[in-house]
């Protein structure tokens, strides 16, 4: 498999950068955070208040916009920060 081009690399920075702006705006927080395990291909997601919201709460807000993706990760993982 052949390295990612710098656009490439670009591009997908700006696809997470969007996403977690999106999850920021929809869980109404004013910090976030995030990290990418690259050798599992997980997102992990802290979110400013996430713990005001029950875990029902947060499928529900979360799952529209996780199903828009169009990123490669096995997994994303949202964390209380």
């Amino acid at each position: 498999m052949s390295e990612p081009t710098e656009d490439e690399i670009k591009a997908f920075v700006e696809d997470v950068e969007f996403l977690i702006n999106t999850l920021k705006a929809s869980f109404e927080s004013t910090d976030a955070q995030f990290f990418i395990d690259e050798q599992n291909e997980i997102l992990y997601v802290k979110l400013e208040g996430l713990n005001d919201y029950a875990e029902d709460e947060i499928e529900e807000i979360a799952a529209p916009v996780l199903s828009e993706l169009d990123l490669d990760f096995e997994e994303i993982i949202l964390l209380p920060l």
